[in-house]
């Protein structure tokens, strides 16, 4: 491994993908530390460091943002639009059967992408407005900015400065993600989440040994050490069909006449359902913060926004699990291995090509994806499962801290970003050795 990555430092060209990468991510991590013009900063700084309820939702917001939110920067939103924009767009495309056939038109995707930045630009503008209702929610009548809103007393000028500006640094922080992945390593996106989580790891960590040392070092060591074997497992196990190819004369030459097998992964889907649950649950919270509060906007605030109760898991449970099954089937649809094959001359022995074929690979991939589904929904609960080990151990008072929980440090959705971030960033160094004949690092 060591001398995989001497290669990739001595190779020119991959040595400048790795330092723009790298360059990007300090030019994202500096904007992150701009804050929006007329932000109480030590009010900002009071909400963080208290336990109100809606502490969970802030730090889900801070982790897809890459940790701008902490200082309501200018790019406080981070990459969460995009991500809801591209959960709203996959929803409607097998629902609008234009979209459908678009999607399947030469260049059709390319098209759907560009809606999915027209559309995440009036999400960010709705972000923005919920997070700062969100955090002013929370400080007792204390304004966030002062003149920010849309009633008497309010500053319009301010108002839509402030909305404009956050709305250019989400558009922003999404070009810097797809400059990552044009011109440098791994997936832009996805490495900006990952680097917001690295840098807050040990500042979690520490606040996390303050408390009963021994126990929380003890379960931070061994649920990080089983969730990534678990993490690993998933990534990498898979189910292999068998095909053959049909013999083929084409002019004086034959073609065919070999076997192959089709790779069907566990978890086809990686981190992306985990993305969209956190997105998807977190969106009700974000609405019911700029309608007016009352019994039932408080509940969703306390629950879905501070990350706690019975609900609150079963529903990310369920969401991950039916959203591991949705983007399994959309990118396996995508692919059309079944007419591939048949174009190709490959067959599944004992199966028809054609209708029968994609019948096959279709119930073939809903069987092993349960076993993801159901594995990564129950990595998803793992701070809720350990709440409950931490109340029955100490006390209901230690387990309603947020911070004292050691399945909390990174996570397990935020340690299957990185470990998902570092597995894909790897492969595409490894096959940018192997393409120089050098020797990569999962091929040692």
């Amino acid at each position: 491994m060591l001398e995989a990555a001497q290669n990739a430092i001595r190779l020119p060209d991959l040595r400048r993908k790795i330092v723009f990468t790298v360059m990007i991510l300090l030019i994202y991590q500096f904007a992150a530390h701009v804050s929006v013009p007329g932000v109480d900063r030590e009010t900002l700084r009071a909400l963080f460091n208290s336990d109100g309820s809606a502490a969970g939702l802030l730090n889900v917001l801070n982790l897809l943002s890459g940790g701008a939110v902490k200082n309501f920067s200018v790019i406080a939103n981070g990459v969460y639009p995009y991500i809801t924009a591209s959960i709203i767009l996959q929803l409607l495309i097998p629902i609008i059967p234009r979209l459908e056939a678009l999607a399947q038109e030469p260049g059709g995707q390319d098209k759907i992408n560009q809606y999915t930045y027209w559309l995440a630009i009036p999400m960010a503008a709705l972000q923005a407005v919920g997070q700062i209702n969100i955090f002013e929610s929370q400080l007792g009548g204390t304004e966030l900015i002062p003149g920010f809103g849309f009633g008497a007393g309010s500053d319009l000028l301010v108002t839509f400065s402030v909305i404009a500006t956050m709305t250019a640094g989400t558009m922003f922080a999404i070009w810097l993600g797809e400059l990552i992945t044009e011109q440098g390593i791994g997936n832009g996106i996805s490495v900006i989440i990952f680097a917001g989580i690295v840098a807050g790891a040990p500042r979690g960590l520490s606040n996390l040994l303050q408390t009963h040392l021994l126990f929380n070092l003890f379960a931070f060591v061994a649920l990080t050490f089983l969730t990534v074997i678990v993490i690993v497992f998933l990534n990498e196990g898979v189910r292999r069909i068998d095909v053959n190819y049909a013999k083929r004369v084409r002019g004086r030459k034959m073609y065919g006449g070999y076997k192959q097998a089709i790779p069907l992964r566990i978890n086809t889907a990686g981190m992306i359902p985990l993305i969209f649950a956190q997105s998807i649950i977190t969106f009700p919270a974000i609405i019911a913060n700029l309608l007016p509060q009352g019994s039932a906007t408080r509940w969703i605030t306390d629950n879905l926004g501070g990350q706690s109760g019975l609900i609150y898991w079963v529903m990310y449970f369920t969401l991950v699990v039916g959203f591991t099954y949705f983007y399994t089937d959309v990118m396996i649809q995508n692919q059309n291995l079944a007419e591939n094959l048949q174009r190709n001359g490959g067959f599944i022995p004992g199966i028809r090509p054609g209708d029968r074929t994609k019948e096959y690979i279709t119930r073939v991939v809903r069987r092993i994806t349960l076993v993801g589904a159901l594995m990564l929904g129950f990595l998803a609960i793992t701070p809720g499962l350990m709440q409950v080990v931490i109340e029955v151990a100490f006390g209901s008072a230690v387990a309603s801290n947020f911070s004292q929980n050691p399945a909390n440090v990174i996570g397990p959705s935020g340690l299957i970003i990185v470990v998902g971030v570092v597995i894909d960033t790897m492969r595409q160094l490894e096959a940018q050795l192997m393409m120089r004949n050098y020797k990569g690092f999962l091929s040692q």
